[in-house]
Order: structure tokens, then sequence, then C-alpha cells
């Protein structure tokens, strides 16, 4: 088993993400379209959007979405799926200042991405001043209840496991960062896959707010 730089390895994996078996990644494009599927936005921050399986159908509901990634292989992936109008694909770091207008986002959705950030806090500080008021922010992530007991993402290669790193973040983590940064919880929900009876929840998803 090997490890590599998260970038790294999702240019890499990029070339198979979509043909491997993945239920995490299956779950999540589910209760994404689940919890946001009604909804209907000017504009749509997509953080995450690798190879584009929730950028298909976040360009149904949002006027303008703005997809980005740290990878451009993902981003490349996504563009050759289909043509989206009403997309802008951008490769960026969710770490840094987001190369978004302040106030102009209705809608953020950020999906297994924030396992790979150490350090919560400046990401909510970032999402809360995109959004608009009222604004929504989606995160959907890996359960820490599963990565307590050491799973993380990981793919084939070359004959051999490649695994990303990855940090634990407590719910508690979670709602404190959006606290500290202005952004209310509206919602939190844990969710099992079809196949994981009897197992601890896959992945966890929260809805915060800008109130104002």
């Amino acid at each position: 088993m090997s490890s590599m730089k998260v970038v790294a390895a999702y240019e890499v994996w990029s070339s198979s993400y979509d043909l491997d078996r993945n239920l995490t990644r299956d779950l999540d494009e589910q209760i994404s379209r689940l919890v946001l599927g009604d909804r209907r936005r000017r504009s749509i921050l997509e953080l995450g959007c690798g190879t584009g399986k929730n950028t298909r159908w976040l360009s149904q509901i949002g006027d303008c979405v703005w997809a980005t990634d740290f990878s451009l292989a993902m981003i490349e992936r996504a563009r050759k799926k289909a043509a989206f109008d009403n997309v802008i694909f951008t490769v960026a770091d969710v770490t840094r200042s987001w190369p978004i207008k302040t106030g102009s986002i209705g809608l953020i959705s950020c999906n297994l991405v924030l396992e790979h950030i150490s350090d919560l806090p400046p990401v909510f500080v970032e999402a809360a001043r995109v959004l608009s008021p009222r604004g929504e922010f989606f995160v959907s992530e890996l359960h820490p209840f599963r990565q307590y007991q050491g799973v993380q993402a990981r793919f084939e290669h070359n004959g051999g496991t490649v695994t990303i790193p990855a940090f634990v973040h407590h719910v508690s983590d979670f709602i404190e960062a959006a606290e500290s940064a202005g952004l209310s919880l509206q919602r939190l929900a844990e969710w099992w896959h079809a196949e994981d009876d009897g197992k601890p929840p896959r992945l966890i998803s929260f809805m915060f707010r800008k109130d104002n």
C-alpha cells in the first residue's frame, strides 16, 4: 500500500474513478440529489466537482454553476461527459481564497472534499463570504465513525492500493467551524448504502445557512 499527495492521487485516479466500484461515491450522488434536487438557485458553487457526477444535475437546478476542483485531470473528465452551457469549470484550491465574488452564491455543494483538508475554519469563512443572505452550504462527507475505523479514500493502481491523505473531523468540528463563521445548522443527517447493513453510517451531511 502506498500514499500520494492529494492532488497527485486524484490526477492518477481520474482515469478510472468513474469505472471503479465505489459505494461512497454512489451514495453521495444519491443523497445530494435527494437533499438538493428540489432547490432552484441562480448561482451554485460546487466544491470538488471531480469527474462531474453531481455537476450534471446541478446544472439543471442552477442558472449558473461554478464547478471547482484542485485536479485538472478530474475537471477534464467532467468536461467530456456533456455540454454544460451554464457551467464554468475552474481549477481552485479550497484552502485558499476562492475566485468567487463576495455575496454572489445562493448554494454551495461540497462533496467528499473536507476529509482531505486539515483545517476546517478557513473553508467555512470563505463559504460565509461568498454566500448571499439566506444562502445555503451543503456538506457531504465520509462519516467520522468510518474514519475512526481507519477508512479513507483509496483506489487500486498498478497492482497496488493507493491511499489518499485524510484528516479526521468530528461532528462537532464541522458545527463549530460553521458557527464561528456565522453559519447556522439547519439539518444534520446520517446515511447508509444499501450494502451497509449492520455497519456504522457511511456518510454524514450538513445543511448550513447564512442568516444575514
